[in-house]
């Protein structure tokens, strides 16, 4: 499972408190995930931007625990260098959806086939600081999935506990606009990934949703 992963180890500068709800394993998560999405109203942006991205957020079990895999970029790539961020990246005019976007850049980023994939569904919308729409796509990883980053654009693969996420307060600052920061590890996660993964987080939480 997951060859090639590297597992950051936890330093938690504050934690929040995390209701209840039932089933821990990762399959009872994605049970509650689609719950979760099929029940809140998503947040869409209107147009014009720039143009359209699109990410997976994927989750995949180790030891018995949910983690994200979360990409480290290079200091090749045109945006965002040396940021951690989820698999993704701007459509193209072949695709034909979104949904095909993320999967695509994901294959391409970290050589995980589609095949090894299961979505759950959309969440909100998100504007990049380059003014793109990017839609994150909740994902599962199926077992027996193996990672190949390419080069150029991942300098490495790195998971993180989701448990983390729900227990630790992200650090908030104000610039242009609000900015989140989890520090994890001597790695700093931030902008909109930090948003997404705290939003992400507090819909699980939420105990409108919860059975």
């Amino acid at each position: 499972m997951g060859r090639g992963l590297v597992l950051l180890q936890s330093t938690m500068d504050g934690e929040r408190t995390v209701p209840n709800w039932s089933g821990t394993g990762v399959k009872e998560l994605q049970s509650h995930t689609q719950r979760c999405l099929k029940a809140c109203s998503l947040r869409t942006l209107k147009p014009p931007q720039r143009g359209e991205a699109a990410v997976v957020m994927p989750i995949f079990e180790r030891e018995g625990e949910a983690h994200f895999l979360l990409t480290l970029r290079t200091q090749e790539v045109a945006t965002h260098k040396g940021e951690i961020s989820f698999p993704g990246g701007l459509r193209e005019g072949t695709d034909a959806t979104l949904h095909q976007t993320a999967l695509r850049e994901m294959e391409e980023e970290v050589g995980i086939e589609d095949s090894h994939v299961e979505v759950v569904g959309p969440f909100h919308q998100y504007l990049s600081k380059t003014h793109f729409s990017v839609t994150p796509f909740v994902a599962f990883l199926n077992e027996g999935f193996t990672v190949s980053p390419n080069p150029r654009e991942v300098a490495r693969i790195v998971e993180v506990p989701l448990d983390f996420f729900r227990r630790t307060r992200p650090r908030r600052e104000v610039r242009q606009r609000v900015l989140y920061f989890y520090d994890y590890g001597g790695e700093v996660i931030w902008g909109l990934t930090a948003a997404m993964i705290k939003d992400f987080v507090e819909l699980l939480d939420n105990p409108d949703y919860s059975q």
